[in-house]
């Protein structure tokens, strides 16, 4: 048993203890009023800047064109890069009064391949206000190529799917590896032998417009590539590429400054002079040298996908079709166009376990849940609507190789309609009344 003197200290302690605590909870009943603000700031700030955007989209005018290719089309996917690089040019992020008071956002547009009963579509849904930056862009490259103000498609079908007569089948994209890391463009499908010209190389668009044409009545697919130009200001990519360059390389990171008693302690201790690495540490060949032809080649890529503009890019598939046609096997069509880009060494595509409008674990309320899913896809796919945490960049170079306009020698004109001719614009000097 303690004796008395100790039992004395350990009550004094306590009392000490009911003291403060009595005394904090006399300052929280009198400014407890602060800590709300405090606490609910940050949620709230993000609900008001999401409520003036979703204002200020509202109010936007959108539309939709379509792309027709003539026959004579012979223009190489390099000619597409070129087209993206001209559309990045419409990057005007809003200051800070725009952004907080305005609601707006930097605007995005959604290149669109589909497949309506069978016939291939391309399309490009953009803000209205930019429809002649995307008709000059397109026109300076494939000037043959006809522009077309249409519908929206998806007003074809019945609003809110599923239904009793309709359902569908979605996801979003996501990247396998660090976006960083480049996918496979068109340069490595070309096949090696010399003097071939690229008409004739291996089109990556080929397997899925051949795939979309064995769509039957009341079956639709829509494939939609939702791009917005960014810099580092909005994404640092080329930082994340740089620091996967040095991991790859084994390059070291840049030591911290050291004062005078840390330099003096290691030397003293560690034989590590001011400045340098411990004696015998030394490198005489540097880590560049080591690397293997696969992982010089993967650092190469990746340098090369960071010198070029960028977009901040969401993927989205959505099958949909009549309950009497739904086959759900032709979802593969699209996921094995996506496949072909993926490599084991670079980058790649796979279905975002959140979206896919399949439900795996836990296995309870399945059915409620799997519906709930679709219908939210469906709503995406009409409005457009761009995920945060799908989200990834791309290159011009890794877009142009998704989306451009495969040649008559590549896909057959059974396969995907084309214009005879451009219907050419009136002379300049023509007389005017």
């Amino acid at each position: 048993m303690a004796d008395p003197e100790t039992l004395k200290i350990i009550y004094q302690s306590f009392g000490l203890i009911g003291s403060f605590f009595s005394f904090c909870w006399e300052i929280f009943k009198l400014f407890w009023w602060v800590l709300p603000p405090i606490i609910l700031f940050g949620p709230l700030k993000e609900w008001y800047l999401k409520f003036k955007q979703y204002r200020w989209v509202s109010k936007q005018s959108f539309i939709l064109l379509e792309l027709k290719m003539p026959r004579q089309e012979l223009k190489p996917i390099k000619a597409m890069e070129n087209v993206f690089s001209a559309l990045w040019g419409t990057y005007d992020p809003p200051n800070k009064k725009q952004k907080w008071f305005e609601g707006m956002i930097l605007l995005y547009f959604t290149l669109e391949i589909t497949s309506i009963e069978g016939v291939p579509h391309f399309y490009i849904r953009a803000a209205k206000a930019l429809k002649k930056t995307i008709e000059s862009a397109i026109y300076s490259q494939f000037p043959a190529v006809e522009i077309t103000e249409v519908p929206d498609y998806v007003k074809n079908i019945p609003l809110g799917l599923p239904n009793k007569d309709w359902d569908i089948w979605g996801c979003d994209l996501v990247q396998t590896k660090s976006d960083a890391y480049p996918i496979k463009t068109y340069r490595q499908f070309f096949q090696q032998s010399e003097g071939l010209k690229e008409e004739k190389q291996i089109e990556p668009l080929a397997a899925l417009l051949e795939g979309l044409a064995r769509f039957e009545k009341g079956e639709q697919l829509w494939i939609q590539i939702m791009a917005k130009p960014i810099t580092v200001v909005e994404d640092d990519y080329i930082q994340r590429g740089k620091d996967e360059i040095n991991k790859l390389v084994g390059r070291p990171e840049k030591p911290k400054t050291k004062t005078l008693l840390s330099e003096f302690i290691d030397l003293l201790f560690f034989n590590i002079p001011p400045g340098g690495v411990k004696a015998g540490e030394k490198q005489i060949i540097p880590p560049e040298m080591k690397l293997t032809p696969g992982e010089r080649e993967v650092v190469q890529t990746i340098g090369e996908k960071i010198s070029k503009q960028a977009f901040s890019t969401n993927i989205r598939l959505l099958y949909a079709a009549k309950r009497e046609n739904f086959f759900g096997a032709m979802k593969v069509i699209p996921i094995a166009f996506f496949n072909q880009f993926n490599t084991q060494h670079l980058n790649g595509f796979k279905p975002y376990k959140k979206t896919i409008t399949k439900i795996q674990a836990p296995n309870f309320f399945t059915g409620a849940r799997t519906y709930l899913r679709k219908r939210i896809m469906y709503r995406r796919f009409c409005y457009r609507e761009k995920i945060g945490e799908a989200a990834f960049v791309l290159n011009i170079e890794e877009l142009a190789t998704i989306f451009h306009f495969p040649t008559l020698e590549s896909v057959s004109e059974a396969i995907l309609p084309r214009i005879e001719t451009k219907k050419g614009s009136p002379p300049l000097e023509l007389p005017v009344e």
